[in-house]
Order: C-alpha cells, then structure tokens, then sequence
C-alpha cells in the first residue's frame, strides 16, 4: 500500500454533494466489464487520492484501494464494493423527473452506486477523525464480483487473513438494497455442467436421443430441489436450481453431444456434497454402472477453479465440471455495526429500518466466513434494477446513503475499542 502524496499528513477535504454526483457520474461513464476493470480502477484511486485518503492503490488483483486512519489502529473496518459490472452499453444520462434527478448508466445501482457511496462516506469522515477515533478505514473496488472467480473479494480476503494483516473488525458489503435496509444474508451459489457423447443414430432408432440424458439430469436435480423444498416456505431457506444453458451437436467424429449448465442457489443448511455424490450415482447408472465413484464428491478448487469428473469410457461418456460454489452467509443483527446502522437511518430518514436476505451471491460469501466479523451489506438503489437494461439511480436516494453511512461509521467510532 503506497502513501497518497497529495494528502498524506493531511485532513480529508469536505466532499459536497456535487462531488459525489460527479465521482458516480464519471466512473459509471468508464466501462468496467469482469475483468477489464482496470481504467475504472486507476480512477477511483487517483479520485480518492484528490479527496484526502492517505494511502491508495490498483493492488495486484487490480482492486482499486484507498485508506484513512493508521495502519496499527484498534480497529479496522472494510468497506468492500465492486467496481466491474455485467455486459450491457447503457448511454449515461441525468433524467430530470418531478421526484427528483434520477442518474442512468450501468453499474448505477450494481454496485458503482454503492461503491461511490463508501468512497464518498469515508472522505467525509477524514483523516483526523480516524486518528482521533483509532480507527482505520479500508475502502475497496473489488473486481470480478459478477464472475464466478470473485477475483478481487478473494484477494482482499486473504490480505486480511490474521497473519498477513489482522482481519477486520467489520465489513459492508456494496450492494443496493436501498437507504432504510439492511442485508444481513445471501444465498450460497454452485454451477454444475455436464457434457455428454455418444455415436451418431438415425431418430427414428430404437435408442434415446443424446439430448435425453441432459433432460433426466435437469429432472433429477429439479425434483431434488422440490423435495428439499417441502416444508420451507422462505425463499431464502429453499434450493434453488435454474437452467442456463443446453444445447447439442454433431461432431465430426459423428457423436452426437449435449451440453447442459445448472446454476443452484444453496440454502444455509444445504450439503453440498451429498446432493453431488447423488449426481454421481446418478452418472454411474446411465453408464452401465462400471465407472467408479470420485473418493470425495467434491473439492473446491482454488478462487472458484474449476473440477472435473468422467463417467462411462470411449464414445459415450459424460463428463461434469463443478465450479463457482460459495457457501450461503447470514449475519447477526446483534453487534456494534448493526446497531450503528439502525440508529443512522431513524436519524436521518422518515423510514423504518428493514433487514433482507437476499436469493443471489455477493462478496459477503467469499469474506464472512473466512473473517468472521459482523458483517452487513448497504447500498443505495433499487436491486431490481441490477443488471436491467434500463438500470438507474435516483440521486437523492444516493445522497442520502452517503450520510446514513457516514453517521454509521460516526456512531461505530464512539464504540470501545
């Protein structure tokens, strides 16, 4: 971590509303793809070096990093958003509406608008205040958050792993929830895919299409997951499998193949290597039983690597790939940082604070587990509009979110140390 010039030694400048507007506008003008996120990034951290961080960096995951506070303060709290977004050109524009300005673009709302809102936060707060508070303040653009890898979530993760850096004392997640909620939960996530071949026949033959195989497995898994399901009326406790993607071929080898992806949203209880080993039972009875079973269902590959496994021999074999798998995470709403946050929004909004738990990933999957801290995740925005293609912001709402959260991280300040 490199000292930011400009402004070490110095107090963090006041940042105004129309600074925030401007930070969020310009970074949701750079494109940040999963990893091509590297202009954005250098960005940022010019951006927070002009606004007084004391320390700032593109680390070597390519994470845009900025600090305030000193590096042996009591306490360390990371505020860990994301700086890539998924495919989608958006013209960014300011929509003038009777409520209000609203900023479109995308990355808006996921999760640029978030991030914006940390740096911004923290800027406000400033360096003497950290000093004062012995707190230290780690803001961070993570990348590749929208990949199954989580590259830069993974990375900061084991930055702070109690050896090389002590793990923080608490974490926010960047995410949009909107300014009076506060995510506590997120469902875990595995992508399973299968790849299947066999030789070329005439449909009308006596044997099954090669397509058949990709929809028994689908089916397996589908009745699986009801019968999981029983009795769970939450979402947030269900499994849930969707279908991404089948397709089939011929080669020219003359085999026919399928291909399937199964993407599965795992509940907090769900036994990841159970349900595999009945995938792989299943595997070994539609190729005649002579394929030996993996020693363990599954081991999780290094940052989300993929595994493989092959069934069968010669033309007709499946062959499955496991990846992406982070376990589902909730936080205790009984902690310091949580109890910050309420007071925060009944201060300053006519709202009643609400906690969520949502179906989908983020970053607290990969670092709540391994850090063991409160944890919550916040945000300006609707996350309906995540990945929409008429994804916006509503920059009051924005605004608003950068002083909840300062008057969060105020309220957590006066904490004992």
């Amino acid at each position: 971590m490199t000292d930011c010039p400009a402004s070490s030694g110095a107090t963090t400048r006041q940042v105004s509303r129309a600074d925030a507007e401007a930070l969020l506008t310009r970074l949701v003008e750079i494109p940040s793809l999963s990893g091509r996120e590297l202009a954005a990034s250098r960005f940022l951290v010019e951006s927070m070096r002009s606004l007084g961080y004391e320390r700032c960096e593109v680390d070597a995951a390519g994470n845009a990093v900025g600090e305030i506070g000193p590096i042996d303060a009591a306490r360390t709290v990371v505020l860990l958003g994301h700086i890539d977004t998924v495919y989608g050109e958006i013209p960014v524009r300011v929509e003038e509406r009777d409520d209000g300005s609203v900023l479109h673009g995308r990355g808006t709302v996921d999760a640029k608008g978030p991030l914006v809102t940390f740096a911004s936060a923290a800027a406000r707060l400033g360096t003497e205040w950290a000093r004062n508070s012995n707190i230290r303040i780690v803001v961070v653009g993570a990348v590749e958050e929208e990949a199954a890898t989580s590259k830069g979530a993974r990375f900061i993760r084991d930055r702070f792993d109690g050896a090389c850096e002590p793990a923080p004392d608490y974490c926010v997640i960047g995410e949009p929830s909107g300014v009076a909620r506060i995510t506590l939960g997120y469902k875990g996530r595995l992508l399973l895919e299968m790849e299947a071949a066999q030789p070329m026949a005439h449909s009308a033959g006596p044997h099954p299409g090669v397509a058949t195989l990709a929809v028994d497995l689908w089916n397996m898994v589908r009745d699986r997951a009801e019968k999981f399901n029983r009795d769970r009326p939450k979402t947030f406790d269900q499994l849930l499998p969707s279908l991404r993607d089948i397709n089939t071929q011929t080669d020219e080898a003359m085999l026919d193949r399928v291909r399937i992806k199964i993407g599965l949203r795992l509940p907090l209880d769900f036994e990841v290597d159970a349900f595999l080993e009945e995938v792989w039972h299943w595997a070994q009875a539609r190729t005649g039983g002579r394929s030996q079973l993996p020693r363990r269902p599954y081991v999780e590959g290094k940052d989300g690597g993929l595994q493989r496994f092959q069934f069968g021999h010669g033309d007709s074999q499946l062959e499955f790939t496991v990846h992406g798998q982070e376990p589902a995470w909730r936080g205790d709403r009984r902690n310091a940082l949580v109890r910050s946050f309420l007071a925060a929004i009944r201060e300053l909004t006519p709202d009643r604070p609400r906690f969520v738990s949502k179906s989908g990933t983020s970053d607290m999957n990969v670092v709540g587990p391994a850090w063991q801290c409160p944890i919550a995740a916040y945000g300006p925005g609707d996350s309906s509009l995540d990945h929409a293609p008429n994804e916006h912001i509503a920059l009051d709402e924005f605004w608003q979110a950068v002083l909840v959260l300062e008057t969060a991280l105020r309220r957590l300040g006066l904490q004992p140390a």
